[in-house]
């Protein structure tokens, strides 16, 4: 079973086609957008490492060209056991601190930063890691991070976090400011099962989108299988003739535990 995986839509563009692969327990689909739309080029890109006890994924929404989402994916890389070192030993409160810690290094070194300048355009990106019961995220520009469970779901909670749009990783570089700008946040994942799911935009900016509405997303991936669900998001994209790519990450965890419960009030 693969356990690793990269993919940048300069390698393989996927327009006019739905796919979806396996890596270990999560999926990851693509759909370039649709020819007969206008779309020439898929500029996604994501990065997935799958562990037994924790996963990373990286979703990666560029543009002008696919260099910047390219240069990104190598950059975390080339850095992969620094990162797998953090994320292997036992969790402690300051773990996820550590890894933000190490995150930013990676975004402001210096030789990244230069290789940058020369890159057409710029990209979105967004890392999430999950270890035991709980779930990080590190977010540049405007992907997006759902999580569907039924007690969140009462409540009408479904994305994690918030879309910024002049946040970028390239030619613009966000960690070129004398102040790096990025969002980042922890949530305790609640008991029973939890489904994660990152997305570029494709999937909710095109002409006539039912998923702008997050609960039509949540509907659609939690009532079918993780591969039915996916493919029926893509090809939703592909019957409106949506012209941007879309590339999704999914998986679901399953926790024993109980999660946080506010104090029972006399």
């Amino acid at each position: 079973m693969i356990k690793d995986f990269s993919w940048v839509g300069n390698q393989e563009d996927f327009i006019d086609q739905a796919n979806c692969v396996q890596v270990g327990k999560l999926i990851v689909g693509r759909y370039g957008g649709s020819s007969s739309g206008g779309q020439t080029k898929n500029e996604d890109g994501c990065l997935v490492w799958v562990h037994q006890d924790w996963e990373f994924a990286m979703i990666l929404d560029a543009h002008t060209t696919a260099e910047s989402a390219e240069a990104v994916v190598k950059q975390l890389e080339s850095n992969k056991n620094a990162i797998k070192n953090i994320l292997s030993v036992p969790l402690t409160s300051s773990s996820f601190k550590k890894l933000e810690s190490k995150i930013v290094d990676i975004f402001q070194d210096e030789k990244f930063l230069s290789k940058c300048e020369n890159i057409k355009g710029e990209t979105s990106c967004l890392l999430v890691v999950r270890k035991e019961k709980f779930l990080w995220w590190f977010s540049i520009g405007d992907c997006i991070l759902y999580l569907f469970h039924n007690e969140l779901a009462n409540l009408g909670q479904y994305q994690l976090n918030q879309r910024q749009f002049f946040e970028w990783v390239g030619k613009e570089n966000t960690f070129r400011k004398l102040v790096p700008c990025y969002s980042s946040g922890i949530r305790e994942l609640r008991k029973g099962s939890n489904h994660l799911l990152l997305t570029t935009d494709g999937l909710i900016e095109y002409a006539n989108s039912r998923f702008v509405n997050t609960v039509e997303i949540a509907n659609v991936v939690e009532k079918t299988s993780q591969h039915e669900g996916i493919y029926s998001l893509l090809g939703d994209v592909a019957s409106n003739n949506g012209r941007d790519s879309a590339t999704i990450i999914s998986w679901q965890v399953t926790i024993l535990e109980e999660g946080s419960m506010p104090s029972k009030g006399e």
